[in-house]
């Protein structure tokens, strides 16, 4: 079988993608970057990329990381601009180049489905959309369930043998399909968080007992904490809700036998740009690691978006739900996953001295 030359490939890339240097400095960038930013290669190469593109992601962060761990990472529904266009939101993958420890392969997935003008927003409501008739679903479902449910079990007085068991497997499964079925109210029904100054380890050591008497029993959930960070400005409930989601995920993954770190830090440097050439730091780190085989390269990209899921009788809410709280809460939320290791990391802002 003959390759065509690595130049051709990368011209052929449908998916606008750029190449740069230890400084993240632009050394490469193919057509479809150049039509997608509407902007020339002369004109972008040796440019440092936040010089010319505002994204709201910590582009700084996200390179170092990639460049330290030598794995991939994605990040979910990031608004891009040139300072000439309008923002446009979009899915980014980083990655390293094999064999060259430096330099850093971006390439961008512009969430569009019709023009530039609007698509972003057709694809949250039609998201939209999906929840909520999935949510209404959910909730006129549940009634005939129950009354399946009731009726198994009374037909299960009078049965023995074969038959008792077949009862059992109506009433198992529907319990089953009513607590899918929660999930999905669940996801639709989040009200906006009360915003109070809220100390993070507290939210993790609340999490960690309720999953350590339940679904993560049989995990070893290690504790590294920085005992000198301040509060973060957010919801307790629903913060806790979020960690609760990583580590169930995380237990899943490992099949219940593994180790879970939660680690927190800070870091002053990582800031967001948004688009309107403002910023907002995001110093607060919280992350979640496993020791498990790792997310399907396939679903990497999309494992915060809803009904996206690795497992066989995932409803692909956890994770989505976790992306909503977090942003709701104005951080940001990523993930790195190799076989072995996964890593899921929220960033928070401090909770104002004033309140």
């Amino acid at each position: 079988m003959n390759l065509p030359p690595p130049g051709i490939i990368w011209n052929s890339l449908p998916l606008p993608a750029l190449m740069l240097d230890v400084n993240d400095r632009v050394i490469e960038i193919n057509p479809a970057a150049e039509l997608f930013l509407n902007l020339s290669a002369r004109a972008l190469k040796g440019q440092a990329l936040g010089e010319r593109l505002a994204i709201s992601a910590p582009l700084e962060e996200i390179f170092a990381r990639v460049r330290k761990n030598r794995s991939a990472l994605f990040v979910n529904d990031v608004d891009l601009t040139t300072g000439e266009r309008a923002p446009v939101q979009c899915n980014l993958q980083a990655a390293p180049i094999a064999d060259d420890p430096e330099t850093v392969l971006l390439l961008i997935s512009p969430r569009e489905i019709a023009d530039r003008l609007g698509r972003a927003s057709m694809v949250k409501s039609a998201a939209r959309s999906a929840i909520g008739m999935a949510e209404m679903l959910a909730h006129e479902i549940k009634n005939p369930l129950a009354g399946i449910a009731g009726a198994a079990q009374l037909l299960s007085m009078g049965l023995s043998g074969e038959d008792l068991e077949l009862t059992d497997l109506i009433v198992d499964e529907t319990r089953r399909i009513v607590k899918l079925l929660e999930q999905v109210e669940q996801f639709g029904n989040v009200r906006p968080p009360e915003m109070k100054p809220v100390n993070v380890h507290d939210v993790l050591d609340r999490a960690r007992k309720s999953a350590g008497v339940g679904f993560g029993a049989h995990m070893l959930i290690v504790e590294d904490y920085d005992p000198s960070l301040p509060p973060t400005l957010g919801d307790a409930d629903q913060l806790t809700q979020v960690f609760l989601n990583l580590l169930k995920n995380a237990s899943e993954a490992a099949k219940g036998q593994g180790t879970i770190r939660l680690r927190t830090f800070y870091d002053y440097a990582l800031r967001l740009r948004r688009p309107d050439g403002g910023g907002q730091r995001l110093p607060l780190q919280v992350e979640v690691i496993d020791d498990g085989p790792g997310i399907p390269a396939d679903l990497a990209s999309s494992i915060f978006e809803p009904f996206v899921s690795g497992r066989e009788n995932g409803t692909g809410l956890g994770l989505a739900l976790v992306s909503k709280i977090i942003s709701e809460h104005n951080g940001w939320v990523s993930v790195e996953s190799a076989p072995g290791r996964t890593l899921f990391r929220i960033s928070l802002p401090v909770a104002p001295k004033e309140l």
